[in-house]
């Protein structure tokens, strides 16, 4: 068995390769064989190699899809992005990543590649600069760390490769720069391109037609309370997916929650990003978390416009970065990972 197993994802690998090496682009998330949506997990990269292979973990849950992160910085009001591929988390590096596709395409396990800009004590989409001369410096950078992953991820034949995350104001002023960066990563890749937008501005992205995937976080705030019930979870999500459906017919493009999550603790229908400050010290509430989980699921898989999402977050072996892993994104080891299997097909 063990032998026949590997045979098969020996062939299944020759496969992909024999696609990415025709130069004909992989197929449509829509479209895909034996998975019909992409089941996705955000792996957190870990600070050193894996202790185990953690993907066994991620094939229990049904999962078919991971998102590879590797984060460059730029401190705020600094026109400068910073990826050295040396001084990261093993996870981040050149190295990491390579190693996290390799060991997730011989599960049989696809991989978004989602490098993202971290900015201390501050967001992406707040990220302006004064001057036309600081904005084309901080392009200048950025483009060099888009374009080095964007090869990265041609070499590792990777399936979907995300240029940028939640940049609300550099989309607003710069569309010029973006519209730009996509066609030159289109000359380093030949893969599937999405674009990540914030929860509530994903219809003033003014370049969806220039991607395969309309992109975005999905942390729609939907229901207050300690623990919202999963029926008016539902029927929150029914006036943001008849808005969903309408863009997605309207650009003729599906859509993609490049991010979706919560935090198990009181008050995660909300604002999760509002809960995060103090987390620590907020009452713990798995059933939140998974009626969260369920609701969004439950409303979605069903929706053929939607191509499927990545859980925020899972990390690698079960070992947290944060100190509160009982409080965090993932659902490992809570009430949320039954939910997650469940609607995945673990």
């Amino acid at each position: 068995m063990k032998t026949t197993r590997h045979l098969i994802l020996i062939l299944l690998a020759f496969q992909a390769c024999r696609c990415a090496q025709s130069g004909h682009p992989p197929i449509q998330a829509a479209a895909l064989p034996n998975t019909g949506k992409m089941n996705g997990l955000t792996l957190v990269a870990p600070p050193e190699p894996f202790s185990e292979n953690p993907m066994p973990a991620v094939t229990i849950t049904g999962a078919n899809w991971i998102a590879v992160v590797p984060y460059a910085f730029t401190r705020p009001g600094t026109p400068a992005v910073r990826y050295s591929g040396k001084n990261h988390w093993w996870g981040e590096r050149p190295d990491g990543v390579r190693e996290t596709i390799r060991l997730a395409h011989e599960a049989g396990i696809r991989v978004m590649l989602k490098p993202q800009v971290y900015i201390p004590r501050s967001w992406t989409g707040a990220l302006e600069f004064e001057t036309a001369a600081d904005w084309a410096l901080w392009e200048t950078d950025y483009e060099q760390y888009i374009l080095g992953m964007a090869a990265l991820a041609d070499s590792c034949k990777v399936d979907l490769f995300c240029i940028g995350t939640e940049f609300r104001k550099s989309v607003a002023q710069r569309p010029d720069f973006w519209r730009s960066l996509i066609k030159k990563v289109r000359g380093a890749y030949v893969g599937k391109l999405v674009y990540s937008a914030n929860w509530d501005d994903w219809e003033q992205v003014p370049f969806w037609q220039e991607l395969d995937f309309i992109g975005l976080s999905g942390y729609f705030p939907l229901a207050e309370g300690d623990t919202p019930e999963v029926a008016s979870l539902k029927s929150a999500w029914k006036p943001v997916c008849q808005r969903l459906r309408e863009f997605s017919r309207q650009q003729g493009r599906p859509i993609l929650f490049t991010e979706f999550g919560y935090l198990s603790v009181d008050g995660a229908g909300w604002r999760n990003w509002e809960l995060e400050n103090g987390v620590r010290n907020r009452p713990i509430n798995e059933q939140a978390q998974a009626n969260c989980l369920e609701a969004l699921l439950s409303t979605m898989q069903a929706e053929p416009w939607w191509a499927g999402g990545f859980l925020w977050k899972w990390f690698p072996n079960g070992r947290g970065h944060e100190g509160y892993p009982e409080r965090d994104y993932t659902p490992q080891g809570k009430l949320g990972e039954a939910v997650v299997r469940r609607w995945y097909g673990g």
